[in-house]
């Protein structure tokens, strides 16, 4: 077992603890915008702990991804709760992709002075 995989989980709980309040306070409302990268690289470290042998710390982290999707599902601004929070934070993620190439796609389209040349 090795000493690293402890010194991880420490780090697991202290989040955990510190996440805690904000899961407890109904009042709380966290951006999906933070919340869901957060659980999304929660998810990934317990993923890549457990793949390196690394039981405490892959737990751990599984413990962050679970407190901040319930950070994610019950206090995000919004009158909705649970797993739609996600799929509204996905579409919008979407959406605002799709606003920016479409707003590039626009923006750099050959203007008048480009078409316009004089001849030498």
């Amino acid at each position: 077992m090795m000493w690293q995989d402890f010194v991880f989980l420490a780090g697991s709980v202290l989040s955990i603890t510190f996440l805690a309040p904000t899961v407890r306070d109904t009042n709380a409302r966290v951006p999906l915008g933070s919340s869901v990268p957060s659980m999304t690289i929660g998810s990934v470290y317990s993923f890549t702990y457990a793949t390196m042998g690394m039981t405490f710390s892959a737990l751990g982290s599984l413990g962050v991804a679970v407190m901040w999707s319930l950070i994610a599902f019950y206090r995000a601004p919004g009158p909705q709760t649970g797993p739609k929070n996600i799929l509204q934070f996905v579409r919008s993620l979407a959406r605002q992709g799709h606003d920016l190439v479409t707003t590039a796609i626009d923006s750099s389209g050959p203007s008048t002075t480009d078409r316009e040349q004089a001849a030498d």
